[in-house]
């Protein structure tokens, strides 16, 4: 088989793969064999049709197409592998010779990941938030807890803002009612501005049994955005009572018994939070400082398919948020225009941000360890709230695996990044990034010491891990060696 790479652009090639004809003999005798199983002539049993019979019934060329069909994934695989080169996506084949007994030719355009070294990234400096928490912060954290554990009493008094509400909706056009705008007994926060524009401003001081017409656009139902004659009527008022922060409140809401061992638990709580703020930003604007040394094209077709991936994900989160892209697009203060802006220059940086990674994983000879992808599948599985064993046997079926082992290759790729980079916060001071890792994982003796073994897993953790090590153990051995060329040829 001889292989000819053109260079169309610096992300596009295309192949020139010719193969003589006798390496098609494999794919003609198949072919001929699961013809024969298809074909009905008399004398024969299924599957027992000569060659020479179906060549006259059925037609040679039938007989090429099938042989051709079945030989062009491993013959284009062959070529991919014999160029060096990185391909995305699928590629676009051609038939352009087909001689029978003689020779078989085809071209396949497809695009690649450009080729590039990434540059010495020592020396690279970057500054993060301080991790500072604030006597602001924990008393509002605190608030928050106290919000979960408010009661409601009634009110014999006027609507007021922050009021609780039962209400009943009756919306009308021209005198009509719209039963799918209607509602009755609904409980709403006053001032929240959750529910239909002027429901707030109509609500303020009505008591119970009181009522009040307004005009409004409907935002859900068949009438959507049409403007009805809204009636609200309030049958209750309710007022919301905090608890006060005292040791009482503190015993119903946590395991302390003083509102300030309470506040004390906050406060460590919130700073274990910043701290992974910190390690999540040193982590981004390492890779963004990188990123800024290295000037590569990117494949168009690969920057679309992540604009769309994006597109779409916002589009499911906003449809189990019950909002549309009109109303997200308000809430930002942004236009439409501006929000595709955003999103394509963000699909590009994650393009790019995904290539340098790969390269840096081949350039730094990065392995992915069994250990590594049990680690993954039960990090992820926790995530899903599903067990790991049934993950890893979902990716293992859905042969996801090459998937798994190019993001916790770039993960790795990222870490080496970091570990060579200096972190500063604002204040001026370096960050121990690996010192603080261990700390966020409780692998330092720099932390309260908790119980004897606390630094040991559980029986429940031990028991997922060994689970999704043995699923990811059971997949066969050419699987995992196609994951592992899948970082090398393909992203």
């Amino acid at each position: 088989m001889k292989t000819d790479v053109e260079e169309l652009t610096p992300t596009r090639v295309k192949l020139t793969v010719e193969v003589p004809f006798d390496e098609l003999k494999p794919n003609l005798d198949k072919a001929y064999k699961e013809i024969s199983q298809q074909v009905r002539i008399k004398g024969f049993r299924p599957g027992k049709v000569p060659a020479p019979l179906i060549d006259k019934y059925v037609g040679r060329g039938a007989v090429l197409q099938e042989a051709v069909n079945d030989a062009l994934p491993e013959l284009y695989g062959r070529a991919v592998e014999e160029s060096e080169i990185f391909v995305l996506g699928q590629p676009e084949v051609e038939v352009t010779e087909l001689d029978d007994g003689t020779q078989f030719a085809f071209t396949a355009e497809v695009d690649i990941r450009p080729k590039f070294e990434v540059p010495d990234y020592d020396g690279l400096e970057v500054v993060v938030d301080d991790a500072e928490v604030t006597d602001e912060q924990v008393e509002e954290t605190l608030g928050n807890l106290r919000e979960r554990f408010a009661s409601l009493t009634n009110a014999e008094r006027a609507a007021e803002e922050g009021d609780f509400v039962t209400i009943d909706l009756v919306a009308k056009i021209d005198g009509a009612e719209i039963e799918d705008a209607s509602t009755s007994g609904y409980s709403y926060e006053v001032g929240s501005k959750s529910a239909i524009e002027g429901l707030d401003e109509a609500l303020v001081g009505l008591s119970a049994d009181e009522d009040k017409t307004f005009t409004g656009t409907l935002v859900g139902g068949e009438r959507a955005g049409e403007e009805a004659e809204i009636t609200v009527t309030v049958q209750s008022v309710k007022v919301k009572n905090l608890p006060d922060p005292d040791d009482e409140f503190a015993q119903l809401a946590s395991e302390f018994d003083t509102i300030d061992e309470l506040r004390d638990d906050v406060r460590t709580r919130l700073g274990r939070q910043v701290k992974m703020q910190q390690l999540s930003e040193a982590r981004d604007k390492a890779l963004e400082a990188l990123l800024e040394k290295v000037e590569i094209p990117l494949p168009e077709k690969v920057v679309e398919e992540e604009i769309g991936r994006r597109n779409q994900q916002l589009e499911q989160q906003l449809q189990m948020a019950g909002m549309t892209k009109e109303d997200y697009l308000s809430g930002e203060e942004k236009t439409e225009e501006e929000f595709d802006a955003e999103v394509a220059d963000a699909a590009r940086l994650a393009v790019k941000g995904g290539f340098v990674l790969d390269q840096l994983a081949v350039q730094e000879e990065l392995n992915v360890e069994n250990e590594e992808l049990s680690e993954y599948v039960v990090t992820q599985a926790m995530q899903m709230g599903v067990q790991p064993q049934q993950l890893a046997e979902y990716l293992t079926q859905n042969n996801q695996l090459p998937a798994i082992v190019s993001e916790v290759l770039r993960n790795k790729a990222l870490n080496l990044v970091v570990e060579h980079v200096t972190v500063k916060d604002e204040s001026g001071n370096e960050l121990d990034v690996d010192a603080l890792q261990r700390e966020l994982n409780g692998e330092t003796g720099e932390t309260v010491q908790a119980e004897e073994g606390a630094g040991e897993p559980s029986a429940e953790q031990a028991e997922q891990a060994e689970a999704a090590e043995d699923a990811a153990e059971e997949a066969p051995a050419a699987e995992a060696k196609d994951a592992k060329d899948a970082q090398d040829k393909d992203s």
